[in-house]
């Protein structure tokens, strides 16, 4: 019996799409090596996002197809993963060691931001990634409750400069809210809003992060330029609900993000339907859609579509979000597909040596 060539384990290859590519794995690059002996095929692929709940029935699908090749007695296939650093501006000497710094904004507040950046983070982490959470909320941090974080927690002080974020959960967690209190309000002007995440910025000690997820606040104004100009942002979320002010809102966020030359990795379309919990009857209750228009307007992914879920407030408020709380419910299921597809949005960008032009606003 005549065993295959390279060239028809990569054909083989080929017919199967990774989800979170779109792309086959040939043609994504993730072939490291593919080696063909006595009937045997041992195939090597490196993911370019973390993976850790993917990858073993990524490879089994992968090891099925080889083996329903001719002249194949067993195939074995290896799916590793390792996050590359994305190409991009100078940024502080803290962030030197982050290799991709991840924008979550939203046009208007309500729409479930912070809690898609929280669920994210630790889906980014479940995947094995090394993750920070940097609440950029300068005037409504929300962070710290939703990491269970103690009222009162202070950050650590390094070398009477740098501060130490807070670690909850395995996420590295830095937030207006650990240098305040609980009833101090932020009265300040744009420059002093800036000033104090520019701070956070240059003054954190975040190590070695694959991902740096960024919880702006609402809206297009001082801080999200500030965080444009002073670090390398690798990508945007934009989150939304189906409503019609919010989608009105949410377009001006991603026609900011292209003003200052960071890509947008697409939507999260938030409250998209409420599910009845005694009947199952399905209700839109804010419209049906909006967020797949938006995406389609833009020419930008629909990343994950939510439902308007009690589970997800409550599990927020109580300090777990829903990922951790209920990591095996399909809600959850769906953050970690938008984790993945946000890891491998960015692979992309990094694998193809993009290098984002310095902004300039006016």
């Amino acid at each position: 019996m005549t065993q295959p060539g390279r060239e028809q384990v990569e054909a083989a290859l080929r017919e199967l799409t990774d989800p979170h590519l779109n792309q086959d794995p040939v043609s994504a690059g993730c072939v490291r090596d593919i080696r063909i002996a006595d009937g045997q095929v041992d195939v090597q692929l490196q993911l370019g996002y973390a993976a850790d709940q993917f990858k073993t029935g990524w490879a089994q699908m992968l090891q099925m197809k080889l083996e329903q090749l001719e002249g194949v007695t067993a195939a074995r296939v290896q799916v590793d993963w390792e996050v590359p650093a994305q190409a991009g501006m100078a940024g502080p000497a803290t962030l030197a060691q982050v290799k991709n710094v991840i924008a979550v904004s939203s046009g208007k507040g309500g729409v479930g931001k912070s809690t898609t950046a929280s669920n994210l983070a630790l889906a980014l982490a479940r995947e094995g990634a090394r993750v920070g959470v940097l609440d950029a909320d300068i005037y409504g941090p929300s962070q710290g409750i939703m990491f269970g974080i103690a009222p009162g927690t202070r950050p650590g002080v390094r070398d009477e400069k740098y501060f130490v974020p807070v670690e909850a959960m395995g996420i590295k967690v830095m937030s207006m809210a650990f240098l305040t209190n609980d009833e101090t309000p932020m009265v300040w002007r744009g420059p002093m809003a800036s000033g104090a995440l520019l701070q956070m910025l240059t003054q954190t000690a975040w190590g070695e992060l694959d991902y740096l997820v960024v919880d702006m606040p609402p809206g297009t104004g001082d801080i999200q330029l500030t965080l444009s100009q002073k670090a390398a942002v690798a990508g945007a979320v934009i989150v939304t609900t189906p409503q019609d002010i919010a989608l009105l809102d949410a377009k001006k966020g991603i026609e900011m993000f292209r003003k200052v030359n960071i890509p947008v990795l697409g939507v999260v379309e938030n409250m998209a339907m409420h599910v009845c919990s005694n009947c199952g009857h399905i209700e839109h209750i804010f419209g049906e859609g909006g967020g797949g228009r938006l995406a389609d307007t833009y020419e930008v992914d629909l990343l994950a579509s939510l439902p308007l879920s009690m589970a997800i407030r409550m599990q927020c408020d109580g300090g777990k979000p829903t990922t951790m709380a209920d990591p095996e419910s399909q809600i959850a299921m769906i953050y970690q597909q938008l984790a993945r597809t946000v890891g491998a949005r960015l692979s992309v960008a990094a694998h193809a040596g993009t290098v984002m032009p310095e902004i300039q606003i006016g």
